[in-house]
């Protein structure tokens, strides 16, 4: 696809969705495996399958939804993306970060990206959060890559700091005044979809990596060069730490302590969203 006709897609995702949703989203939130929760408190819902979007891919992942809820979240307009698109379904980069371009354009100001993540860091508990302070895309592409275009913002954008520095501190100082787990952390993204080697794990630790996944930094580097604050999540699923010996891991495993770690981090973001200026 040429860069003009993804233009012209992403446009009229976004007028389509302009023509129906109340209000302004301020907020975009992309919710990872099985971290689908949060849509349940919203307030005054409005729901769209990504089918009905035109130009909009669909999600084929296991634990993803496939649909954008529009609400209010403690007094914020937000919009929830339940179900994300990954590269190892086929989608080029350009594919996978459409939805965070729709945003932009929708005039979201703060994204925050969650996902299931394995735990590098041998002092990471299976089912709690991480916030993520960087990342170290090890996916072998870049959304970026190709005819920029500078409407949406420029050739060579900064990545000093992916991850809005004043929105981690709110994340920390929220998990301290709700008593809840939170790791720090840096995440390290890897194209998939089989899971990793022992020595890569060994790799990914030695590189400084507390934390490996198969999405998320497409998404931070779109929103970053389109102008938006990030703050992003990881819930640990799995223990990646060759020294203690790997069993087999299933996706079905994965999914089901995303799930456990999502009611911790549900509670997490809502307040942070309650306190967000």
């Amino acid at each position: 696809m040429g860069i003009e006709e993804y233009v012209k897609r992403v446009e009229s995702a976004s007028d389509f969705l302009k023509a129906k949703i109340p209000a302004r989203p301020e907020i975009a939130i992309v919710l990872g495996s099985g971290l689908g929760g949060l849509a349940e408190v919203l307030e005054g819902t409005l729901t769209v399958p990504y089918s009905e979007i035109p130009g909009f891919p669909i999600s084929t992942a296991p634990g993803h939804k496939g649909e954008l809820v529009f609400g209010e979240l403690n007094g914020k307009h937000v919009i929830l993306m339940s179900g994300r698109f990954h590269y190892y379904e086929g989608y080029s980069m350009r594919e996978v970060v459409f939805p965070i371009r729709v945003f932009q354009l929708l005039g979201v100001e703060m994204l925050v990206l969650t996902n299931a993540a394995g735990g590098l860091n041998p002092d990471f508990e299976v089912g709690k959060p991480m916030v993520i302070t960087d990342h170290i895309n090890f996916m072998g592409d870049n959304p970026l890559i190709g005819p920029n275009v500078d409407a949406w913002g420029p050739r060579f954008p900064d990545m000093s700091e992916p991850y809005d520095v004043a929105l981690y501190e709110l994340a920390v100082e929220v998990a301290h005044d709700l008593g809840l787990p939170l790791y720090k952390g840096v995440y390290v993204a890897v194209s998939g979809p089989s899971f990793e080697t022992a020595a890569e794990y060994r790799m990914f630790r030695l590189l400084g990596a507390d934390a490996v996944g198969m999405s998320t930094v497409p998404e931070v580097i779109a929103a970053k060069h389109g102008g938006m604050k990030v703050l992003g999540f990881s819930v640990i699923t799995d223990r990646c730490v060759p020294e203690e010996g790997l069993k087999p891991l299933t996706a079905e495993e994965v999914l089901e302590a995303a799930e456990r770690g999502g009611r911790t981090l549900s509670e997490l973001i809502s307040e942070i969203v309650r306190r967000m200026s």
